[in-house]
């Protein structure tokens, strides 16, 4: 009687571990890539004189905006003309401030996988991560006065 017991118990701990594991992986193949999406992808041009729900920043000189369209990040004169796409990925890109020299911009991205804080040069060049939360989306960065500090909420 005592054998059978066990047995019982080894075969169902058994089972539990082997489900336990079964379920991991499908887990780990439901996980979303942001730059990797699955399937066929459509290029679509879109042309736009307006735009609603955008952050705009200026640069500290007043000659240039940046500002968030769509996803992804614009540069432009301030006086108007033609704007460029200094992000154009698949990630959602937002937010972006000037750094109080000019040089770069910080900026919130799900690049990574969920919101995080990056710089760049104000080219889009030289995209780095910041924050790397995983479970808290960090948003809306804004730059010290002496540019060695970023602070997000």
């Amino acid at each position: 009687m005592r054998n059978s017991k066990i047995q019982i118990i080894l075969t169902l701990l058994f089972s539990f571990s082997i489900q336990a594991e079964d379920n991991s992986n499908k887990e780990e193949e439901k996980k979303w890539d942001v730059n990797n999406p699955p399937g066929e992808t459509t290029l679509a041009t879109i042309k736009t004189t307006t735009g609603t729900w955008m952050n705009l920043d200026v640069s500290p000189d007043g000659k240039t905006i940046a500002f968030d369209l769509l996803g992804d990040i614009y540069t432009m004169p301030i006086g108007g003309g033609k704007a460029t796409n200094i992000t154009n990925s698949m990630a959602w890109d937002m937010q972006p401030r000037f750094s109080p020299n000019g040089k770069q911009l910080a900026f919130t991205t799900d690049q990574g996988g969920g919101d995080n804080i990056w710089t760049m040069n104000t080219d889009g060049s030289e995209q780095k991560q910041v924050t790397k939360e995983e479970f808290r989306l960090l948003n809306q960065p804004a730059w010290s006065p002496d540019g060695e500090y970023i602070i997000a909420r």
